[in-house]
């Protein structure tokens, strides 16, 4: 049976204080990249794939994002909710939850390019009857990020907590797909942690999956990772 696609939120309202040195007093999703911000790439992915409205939920100088990108990207819709305080990541998401007008939708971070088929990640969520769908990835080092357990359905069984000793693992690719009935079923405060408090302290009692990815994968966060975009990309084709 053939579903919509569903509508995806980019958070794109971070801080992005790491980042600051190397590209001051912009958003880090507008962080260039070879002369284009990192945005644009990431919604280039999302309109190849053939998604259709894209919800950008921005901050900290957010109003430069929309005025790059208005109302449109090629094929994109893109509609705004702007956070006019920090509200963490599952506030920002609950903001955002109010414009999304599809009976499931996504959740991406707006500095990460991982390049997964999104629609064959939703799918899954779909046939899984999940609540809660992550794109993860199997990594050399998860010690920066924390890492996930999953059992023999692809069921998540448990959070692993970010360590001091370098060690592979499969890690949270920051790509959720949610279930809206399940999303407003929650009673959740107006900020919090969509990781912390919503996925992990909600594991045992919600229907939360993963499926790894080995596709490319960059988080811009830091500045050595933000240098090698400008390298990657362009060897990649980007």
């Amino acid at each position: 049976m053939f579903m919509a696609y569903p509508d995806i939120i980019i958070l794109a309202g971070g801080l992005g204080t790491r980042l600051s040195k190397e590209v001051p007093d912009i958003p880090k999703p507008m962080a260039p990249v070879n002369g284009r911000p990192f945005l644009e790439y990431l919604l280039n992915h999302i309109n190849a794939l053939g998604f259709k409205r894209v919800i950008l939920s921005t901050g900290y100088l957010g109003n430069q994002i929309e005025a790059y990108f208005r109302n449109s990207f090629k094929n994109l819709e893109l509609v705004y909710s702007v956070e006019q305080e920090p509200l963490g990541t599952g506030g920002a998401v609950a903001l955002a939850f109010k414009k999304v007008e599809t009976p499931h939708f996504m959740v991406l971070n707006g500095d990460t390019l991982f390049r997964i088929n999104l629609d064959l990640l939703f799918q899954r969520h779909i046939e899984q009857l999940a609540e809660v769908t992550m794109a993860l990835r199997e990594v050399e080092n998860a010690s920066r990020y924390g890492s996930v357990l999953l059992g023999p359905d692809h069921r998540i069984t448990r959070f692993a907590e970010k360590s001091e000793h370098p060690a592979p693992g499969i890690i949270n690719g920051g790509i959720y797909v949610i279930s809206s009935r399940y999303f407003k079923a929650q009673q959740l405060p107006e900020k919090f942690s969509i990781e912390k408090d919503l996925f992990e302290k909600r594991l045992s009692e919600s229907r939360v999956y993963g499926h790894v990815f080995n596709d490319y994968f960059l988080d811009i966060g830091i500045p050595e990772d933000y240098r090698r975009a400008q390298t990657e990309f362009y060897e990649y084709g980007y």
